[in-house]
């Protein structure tokens, strides 16, 4: 007989955010998909009833079971990003639901930074706003491949098939212009329950799907085999005992792709190539290794490697640069100023670096530049050059969102100063796919 452990071991798992403007209700959807899905505890259902009972409301408010934080209760506003967990019999979910305000989007790139998906949320009653696409750029940005566009308290509205269409095609034009690969427009009442969980009675116009039935069947593309094979190494094995006189190991966590012994590997950044020879999974030789599994990889040659390199196929190696173009976004209060001294971060290795130039400061709501700004403030997202003093192995973030983002720290008290993602900002405008209501929803 097959366990529910078993189960939930078998189905996909999918990381997704959630972001929304104040009072769009983003808590009060996040609330009804745990508690119509059948996952929120009892003692926490009672809790959350009580709270609202005191308050003098008859029906339970739901957003209170994903704003935790006290000053969050008190103000009715989301601040801090809160992760919750939850699991149907089709997927295992890892759910971000990240705040409104602009003075935290830090908090919302937090939040986006490793999901397959983002729910923007917006009200039926006023459209797409400017955080609305501030939200689509953060997205954009981060190369959030699925994003869903969940057009909320559509029962204010009169459930109105026309209200609904123009706020999607509005916003599917917009975030296709920031190359986003995959909008998908759902309308909903997080209040009444409407295409949350079950389909809505009230909107028979429409033939899509609800937003668990979405989150439960759109494609996870997080399939890290797939990308250029990245290893970095984070500690040398070298026991030199009676047992293993010579035996000399590199261990870490595939970031991405696949290792074979046999392969024809370079060593960077000193450029050095030689074979794999062994792999050690769990206490075993292995043939084969895949992202994300922790390996030690045993080379022919005897070569001068140490924590922070990276092993890379021959024939596939990313561009060892010291001069690091990129987008970041600032999450620190104190501001990031050209010619300052930070250290950079990529994957286990971290070099001294200074601040060259910020070329520009994006404003999202319109997306347009400004040029040098000179430094950037809490939540800014801008253009900088960074030069390290040793070179990096980097890829795009593009290319690999893993390896090619890195952090700016403060190298005086270890203060996470910027989230950086190598190369371009946007990816190039696409074609947005959307599903048509008169075919078969492909998902």
């Amino acid at each position: 007989m097959t366990t529910t452990a078993e189960q939930l071991s078998a189905t996909t798992l999918l990381r997704f955010a959630t972001a929304g403007s104040v009072d769009d209700g983003k808590s009060t959807l996040v609330g009804r998909l745990l508690h119509d899905s059948k996952s929120v505890l009892t003692d926490q259902l009672e809790a959350v009833e009580q709270v609202s009972l005191s308050r003098g409301q008859e029906a339970p408010d739901l957003a209170l079971l994903t704003d935790g934080l006290r000053a969050e209760r008190e103000q009715g506003i989301t601040i801090d990003v809160a992760y919750r967990y939850f699991a149907t019999a089709r997927r295992r979910f890892i759910l971000a639901d990240t705040p409104g305000h602009v003075q935290y989007t830090r908090n919302m790139v937090t939040g986006a930074s490793t999901a397959e998906l983002a729910v923007v949320l917006v009200d039926a009653r006023n459209g797409v706003v400017e955080q609305t696409r501030r939200h689509a750029a953060v997205a954009a940005l981060l190369r959030v491949p699925h994003v869903v566009l969940a057009v909320n308290k559509m029962d204010l509205v009169d459930y109105a098939e026309p209200v609904f269409a123009s706020i999607a095609e509005e916003f599917t034009a917009y975030a296709a212009s920031l190359g986003v690969p995959e909008i998908t427009a759902i309308p909903i009442s997080a209040l009444a329950g409407d295409n949350v969980v079950e389909p809505s009675a009230h909107m028979d116009w429409y033939g899509g799907p609800t937003v668990l039935e979405h989150l439960e069947t759109v494609p996870v593309s997080h399939d890290l085999t797939a990308c250029h094979a990245r290893f970095p190494v984070q500690y040398v094995i070298r026991p030199q005992t009676a047992e293993h006189p010579d035996y000399r190991g590199y261990a870490g966590q595939i970031a991405a792709g696949v290792f074979r012994i046999g392969e024809a590997v370079s060593v960077l950044p000193s450029g050095r190539t030689t074979t794999i020879t062994g792999i050690d999974a769990l206490g075993e030789s292995v043939d084969i290794a895949w992202a994300p599994q922790s390996v030690t990889l045993r080379l022919a040659d005897d070569i001068d490697i140490s924590r922070g390199d990276l092993i890379a196929p021959a024939a596939d190696v990313p561009p060892v640069t010291r001069d690091v173009e990129a987008t970041v976004c600032h999450v620190a209060d104190q501001p990031l100023s050209v010619g300052q001294r930070v250290l950079l971060k990529h994957t286990t290795r971290t070099v001294k670096a200074i601040v060259k130039d910020i070329p520009s400061r994006l404003t999202l709501d319109d997306l347009s530049q400004h040029p040098a700004p000179g430094q950037l403030v809490a939540n800014d997202i801008g253009r900088v050059v960074v030069r390290t003093a040793e070179p990096l192995a980097l890829d795009t973030y593009a290319d690999s969102r893993r390896t090619g983002s890195f952090l700016l720290i403060d190298p005086a008290d270890g203060t996470t100063l910027s989230a950086g993602m190598a190369g371009t900002a946007f990816a190039a405008a696409t074609e947005p796919v959307v599903a048509d209501d008169d075919a078969e929803w492909d998902f």
